[in-house]
């Protein structure tokens, strides 16, 4: 240090320190940088000036993101995107109910419906006796179910018994009449 130049936080200029100037390396380093940029920005509107005189885009040898999908591709990106996993492997279970439950089974009670909030897959078989054998294997079921779909997919499975014949009106009906069982009770 000279004696004509004054020391950081020298109270001649004020106390405050002096920032260094940049070396020769650093200048060269920044004007490489802004020339890189420069030369970015012009080849970029030299490209895009060159695409809108052929038309637009154009597909190449390579694949790029404007390639079409296959469409298994295309519908997992938008189960994806959209969080329908679990519905979309809900809705798989019902499809492969016969392999999952077993075909004796699968021929006595069908999967109704999956309420995803509560996590109960509802279940609807033909007889009380086939109802009672599932309410019976339900927690077999479940975990079953689970090892399938992912843990805690399905919390409950609500067995349905078999629907009653529909109630028609006809002219030997009492007005008021609730069908066969108004008697009983």
């Amino acid at each position: 240090m000279s004696a004509e130049e004054p020391a950081k936080g020298d109270p001649k200029d004020g106390g405050a320190p002096k920032t260094p100037e940049p070396s020769g390396v650093d200048l060269a380093r920044v004007a490489l940088r802004a020339a890189k940029e420069q030369a970015r920005a012009r080849g970029d509107a030299a490209q895009q000036k060159k695409q809108a005189r052929r038309g637009g885009l154009r597909s190449g040898a390579r694949a790029d993101g404007r390639d079409p999908l296959p469409l298994g591709s295309a519908i997992n990106r938008l189960i994806t995107e959209r969080g329908w996993e679990t519905p979309a492997a809900v809705g798989g279970v019902m499809g492969r109910w016969p392999q999952i439950v077993g075909d004796d089974l699968a021929k006595h009670c069908v999967p109704q419906k999956y309420d995803e909030d509560e996590r109960v897959l509802t279940v609807q078989c033909d007889s009380t006796a086939w109802a009672t054998q599932l309410r019976l294997m339900a927690p077999q079921l479940v975990a079953r179910l689970n090892e399938d779909l992912g843990h805690g997919t399905v919390r409950l499975i609500k067995v349905l018994g078999p629907g009653g014949p529909p109630r028609r009106f006809g002219p030997l009906r009492a007005p008021g009449s609730t069908g066969p069982g108004d008697t009983y009770g």
